[in-house]
């Protein structure tokens, strides 16, 4: 977490044979390919995002 409050998450799991909505959800985080890195701003919606798909992703 920068001290512009964002965070930096990159995909690391691929997201085949997840839950329909964790793959939504994946995509609501802007990741498309695997290691694909989004800079989002740190709020609480995203946040939460971020803790139901923890498997997959890799907070940077």
């Amino acid at each position: 977490m920068t001290a512009n409050n964002t965070i930096k998450v990159q995909l690391v799991r691929s997201p085949i044979g997840c839950k329909e909505d964790h793959r939504a959800t994946v995509r609501g985080l802007g990741l498309r390919k695997l290691n694909s890195t989004s800079e989002l701003q740190d709020t609480p919606a995203v946040r939460g995002m971020i803790n139901k798909i923890s498997y997959l992703i890799k907070v940077i």
